[in-house]
């Protein structure tokens, strides 16, 4: 897996001595509530997806370059939405302590720019919930352009049914967004 180094972050894989500061905002009931998962209710749980996170070979962790310190992940996961091998979708989870500093979009651009230029990706796709405010606001600072909602496209954790708010971006959009 790539590392990827932005002016204040380094995006590189989980490994294994990550576990208690991935479970330091796993468990935070903002956080994964805003992406759809439930917060972590143990150690346990916060290890299974540790595992899963350094298997897949797409989800980075987020660290701050100053400290080191993993504060969120971001991932260019498979798009089940779209039947075409060259999408991904971008998803992004960032602990809260860390909310409203710039950090997420700057992951997300380095993360884009890897999809377009290193992995010669064809779109990229993101979503979020109507209320989540915070994402909208990271996707269009990246330049995504809006799709439109798919009513009750997911059954979360607690058994609401959520729409999506869907956006994309081409390859091409980027690069002519890059001049």
């Amino acid at each position: 897996m790539q590392t990827i180094t932005t002016e204040r972050l380094v995006l590189r894989g989980f490994c294994e001595a990550d576990l208690e500061q991935l479970h330091a905002y796993c468990i935070k009931p903002d956080v994964g509530s805003h992406a759809g998962w439930k917060p972590h209710e143990t150690i346990e749980d916060s290890k299974r997806i540790l595992r899963e996170f350094i298997t897949c070979g797409y989800i980075w962790a987020i660290t701050e370059r100053k400290s080191g310190r993993v504060i969120g992940s971001c991932g260019l996961h498979p798009d089940f939405k779209r039947m075409n091998d060259g999408a991904r979708m971008l998803g992004y989870v960032l602990d809260d302590t860390y909310w409203g500093r710039g950090y997420m979009t700057e992951a997300a651009m380095a993360l884009i720019r890897h999809g377009f230029q290193d992995m010669q990706l064809d779109i990229i796709g993101v979503y979020h919930f109507r209320d989540n405010m915070r994402s909208k606001r990271v996707i269009e600072k990246c330049g995504f352009r809006y799709e439109g909602v798919m009513r009750q496209a997911r059954r979360l954790y607690d058994g609401r049914l959520v729409d999506d708010v869907c956006y994309s971006l081409t390859r091409e959009e980027f690069l002519s967004n890059r001049k």
